[in-house]
């Protein structure tokens, strides 16, 4: 694992508040990652030069965030072998309904991995676990994450559980 085994990519700038959240997931479960801008629509042979040379270069997943009609994960899977993991961006007109859909709904043979609209964080550890098939370590974060969450959780049901619904939020 020497060069980036993810990349990031997004349409606009204007995307990277939520893209960035995919990449400080990588980076926490020591993922090797690379964040880019390429737009299928402004910068179509960015994308295509982009997607064609992805597993050359030793990319194993790519997360492709997008807005509105939303068609940079489905052009990157249909130009790569390499696994595509769709993020739908919200929009202002449909709340991302629009991104959401125009990435979930490809036709057979081209599929796009999609998680909810701005799950970034959800897209950088479904990588992780994908990669977690191959690279052992991996796994074992992803593991450890995974029992991180359920600690987390069964501290919260006890506490709600000792202290009552009021004392808990603060009310008693």
């Amino acid at each position: 694992m020497s060069g980036p085994l993810v990349g990031i990519i997004m349409g606009s700038d204007s995307d990277l508040p939520v893209m960035n959240e995919a990449k400080e997931t990588l980076d926490s479960f020591g993922v090797a990652n690379e964040i880019i801008i390429v737009s299928a629509h402004r910068t179509t042979k960015r994308m295509v030069r982009y997607a064609t040379t992805a597993k050359k270069r030793g990319l194993e997943i790519i997360i492709a965030g997008a807005g509105g009609a939303a068609h940079l994960p489905g052009m990157m899977a249909s130009l790569t072998a390499v696994p595509v993991i769709g993020v739908p961006i919200k929009t202002k007109s449909l709340d991302g309904l629009d991104s959401l859909l125009s990435i979930a709904q490809m036709p057979p043979g081209v599929p796009v991995a999609t998680v909810a609209i701005n799950g970034a964080k959800n897209a950088g550890i479904l990588a992780c676990q994908i990669l977690g098939t191959k690279y052992p370590n991996i796994a074992l974060s992803v593991e450890k994450y995974k029992r991180e969450l359920e600690s987390n959780v069964l501290k919260k049901a006890r506490k709600l559980e000792k202290s009552g619904v009021g004392r808990y939020m603060g009310r008693a």
